[in-house]
């Protein structure tokens, strides 16, 4: 077999570039592993990079497969002794666009970018995990090093990144304030948030006392969240900003205001992904899925994704598993 089914744009646009093909099934190369797909997720960089902005700049040619994160079961292992060896069920994240996405029948990616795939989850429910949790993960543990004590306020709480980075925030004793839409106040509440605050009837900054760090998931897109957060962190306090280019003036209006910034970007993991699938084993996390689509309607799944009302994650069907 040469080739596989995949879902591939030839330019730049809106979702309808999104179209089915037959391409080159990828060639695994040193040290990866060759992934059949069972499914895979959506995010909001695979729409702004299929839009024509996100990380389009990279792309090398068309027509491209988009999409990060996948489940599915080894098919060639790295070599002979490897731990993953055919067989053996793993999700994870690829290098899109510096290697071929997730949107199609077959990955071939570093050892370093997979784990096991937890047991207790679906395919589907895994391939909804990897550049969501990892985000978060980043955001609160690694960067805002979640702690008793501390108070976090995390925007669009009810989005991919956002329902995880509630659930790690509060495994690690922070307490957590959650903005969320009317919908998701009682969900976010058992996602374990400690305040709600309904952003569509409450200005955040008016409810909520000094806190000690904000996971930004918008931004200055919205309604001058980010700005506004900049007021309702403790004097030295510390905002993490996730989204690609949600907000360009991001640290010098911090340093204005007495505050710390910085951006956070997500590379694949396999270590912390592997501490992550111990935590959705266990049952201390879970994912969320909002809904699931088969890989030929990868289209109507982004304007989905675009509709901006996802809870949680957007998973499309590719395989058998």
């Amino acid at each position: 077999m040469t080739t596989m089914r995949a879902m591939v744009i030839n330019r730049t646009g809106g979702a309808e570039e999104l179209i089915a093909a037959e391409v080159p099934r990828p060639v695994r190369v040193n040290s990866e592993v060759l992934v059949r797909v069972v499914a895979a997720a959506i995010n909001p960089i695979d729409a702004k990079t299929r839009a024509g902005r996100g990380v389009s700049g990279a792309i090398g040619e068309f027509p491209t497969v988009l999409g990060y994160d996948f489940s599915g079961v080894v098919t060639e292992a790295s070599y002979e002794s490897h731990p993953l060896q055919p067989g053996t069920e793993v999700f994870g994240m690829t290098s899109f666009p510096r290697s071929g996405g997730s949107y199609a029948e077959y990955v071939s990616v570093s050892t370093m970018s997979v784990t096991r795939k937890p047991a207790p989850l679906s395919h589907v429910e895994a391939a909804g995990v990897p550049l969501a949790a990892l985000t978060a993960w980043g955001m609160v543990v690694d960067v805002a090093r979640a702690h008793e004590g501390q108070r976090m306020l995390i925007h669009a709480a009810a989005g991919g990144v956002g329902h995880f980075a509630v659930q790690f925030a509060r495994y690690f004793g922070a307490t957590v304030i959650a903005t969320g839409s009317t919908r998701n106040l009682g969900w976010l509440r058992e996602l374990g948030a400690d305040q709600i605050v309904d952003h569509a009837t409450t200005r955040f900054e008016e409810a909520v006392q000094t806190v000690d760090a904000v996971i930004d998931l918008v931004g200055n897109i919205h309604d001058d969240t980010g700005t506004r957060s900049l007021g309702a962190l403790r004097r030295g306090g510390l905002l993490v900003n996730a989204p690609t280019g949600s907000w360009p003036t991001l640290v010098p209006d911090a340093a204005s205001a007495g505050v710390r910034a910085t951006t956070y970007k997500v590379a694949p993991d396999g270590a912390a992904l592997a501490v992550i699938a111990r935590l959705l084993g266990s049952g201390d996390i879970r994912v969320h899925l909002d809904e699931v689509f088969d890989l030929a309607d990868a289209a109507a799944a982004h304007l989905k994704l675009e509709s901006g009302h996802t809870r949680g994650k957007i998973v499309l069907r590719v395989g058998e598993g």
